[in-house]
């Protein structure tokens, strides 16, 4: 249960910007209730050098974090994003709802300790391994939520419908079974795990794997069925393999093919949409859904370069994902975008609109995190409450000033140091929903979690 709580920062980034010594309190429900820059620290509960809200992680596969780092060996001599899946699918057919909430639990620490404070589960590992489902359809979800709740993490919990192995294909492979649903197994999830929600930190959307795996008639059904009006989350473009397929077999590239047939609008999060045209770039960021970014994962898998320039033109809402969980770091994922873009454009500080001036840093982060409240659901209702202001969700960070390359830093600069001059974010604290969830880079379950999690990953990994 949460209390009401005062506290101190000397340097706090504000939805109007920096402001020094600001005064912050929060109530029993988890929210923000009083913040007044220029105020003096008698009588706090708690005091920070530098507060940031946190980042909200829009795309996240919790088990793959079991075979982090065991993909990096060349399979064939043309390794590709389609190798790398058949190994995720061995594991996937080993993990029991057990297995899925100490994974999910051990991952939601590090997420927290990372500096996210929501994550949006892409969730489509629903049956027994011989592909039957479970008593309760939304076994596997509830590990999920579970995780969550131990953790101490906000949760999007996104059931998502994967129902053929590719397009004009009827039904999925073997090593797919446990992943299959029609439209009516996820409502069916989504509404039992919806009943099980009962605090702030939870959300309950859709997710649609992809249009390879979806016929675009049911994404249609489903979301105008989807009683909940939580966010939709969709797989588009990541590969070109899926750019020549959709074309070959619907006359139309992925995007333009989505936007033409479903109702694509700001609850909506477009994951990777990598390979677009300068046509589908510009519709995208007019639909006002948010482009799902996942730097980290997208390299690791050889996808290519977002046209991300194009995009915040036209003024597009984007946010960064885990997706793979290969490493957990939003700093590095906002690093490794920008890097992207000075590589392939072969220009500096690409993070700004072109013509605009001022901090790489300062305008990532700021994007990312209000994209993220979005694509997770935590701006419903025209609400743009995320942040550290009077009525969002009392969610941020506090930064060790220690560990930034230089001291003395103010305002953007510190942003600019964190994301570009450091191996991570140098988070110290960490407080979800009014409640302090790390302490001084430390959560208090995280070795207990990681001993499960070691000894959970062993057995899965045996031959």
């Amino acid at each position: 249960m949460t209390q009401t709580r005062i506290g101190f920062v000397k340097q706090a980034l504000l939805p109007q910007g920096w402001r020094c010594n600001v005064r912050i309190a929060t109530d029993e429900s988890g929210r923000f209730v009083h913040i007044a820059p220029d105020a003096t620290p008698d009588g706090v509960d708690w005091r920070a050098d530098v507060a940031i809200p946190s980042t909200p992680n829009l795309h996240s596969h919790a088990f793959q974090r079991a075979m982090a780092g065991l993909t990096e060996r060349r399979q064939n001599p043309a390794d590709t994003f389609w190798t790398w899946r058949m190994l995720m699918y061995r594991l996937a057919l080993r993990i029991s709802p057990g297995d899925m909430r100490t994974i999910a639990t051990h991952l939601y620490i590090e997420m927290l300790r990372a500096g996210y404070t929501q994550v949006a589960e892409f969730h489509y590992l629903h049956h027994a391994p011989d592909g039957a489902p479970y008593a309760n359809p939304a076994e596997m979800s509830v590990q999920l939520i579970a995780a969550a709740q131990d953790a101490g993490i906000g949760l999007t919990l996104l059931p998502t419908l994967y129902a053929r192995s590719g397009f004009g294909a009827s039904g999925l492979q073997s090593d797919q079974r446990r992943f299959a649903t029609s439209a009516e197994t996820i409502m069916e999830i989504a509404e039992r795990a919806a009943d099980t929600v009962g605090d702030s930190r939870l959300t309950v959307g859709l997710g649609l794997h992809s249009l390879r795996a979806v016929d675009i008639a049911d994404a249609a059904r489903l979301t105008e069925r989807h009683v909940h009006s939580g966010p939709v989350h969709i797989h588009v473009a990541e590969q070109t393999r899926e750019v020549d397929e959709c074309l070959a077999s619907t006359g139309a590239r992925p995007v333009s093919y989505l936007l033409d047939n479903a109702p694509v609008d700001d609850r909506w999060c477009l994951v990777h949409a990598t390979h677009m045209d300068a046509e589908e770039t510009a519709r995208a960021a007019d639909s006002r859904a948010v482009a799902g970014l996942c730097p980290i994962t997208e390299a690791n898998l050889g996808d290519g370069f977002f046209p991300f320039q194009d995009y915040i033109a036209r003024k597009g809402a984007w946010g960064v994902g885990s997706d793979s969980n290969v490493l957990i770091s939003p700093g590095e994922e906002l690093r490794l975008l920008e890097y992207g873009q000075r590589l392939s454009r072969r220009q500096r500080c690409l993070g700004l609109p072109e013509g605009e001036v001022g901090s790489t840093g300062a305008a990532l982060y700021r994007a990312a995190a209000q994209g993220g409240a979005q694509a997770c659901g935590l701006l419903a209702g025209g609400d743009t409450l995320w942040g550290i202001t009077v009525g969002a969700r009392a969610d941020l960070c506090t930064l060790d000033a220690a560990r930034l390359s230089l001291p003395g830093l103010t305002g953007d600069a510190i942003l600019d140091a964190a994301i570009f001059a450091g191996t991570a974010l140098p988070i110290r604290d960490v407080m979800c929903a009014g409640e302090w969830r790390v302490c001084d880079g430390r959560h208090p379950l995280q070795d207990a979690a990681r001993e499960r999690f070691n000894m959970t990953a062993a057995a899965l990994l045996e031959e």
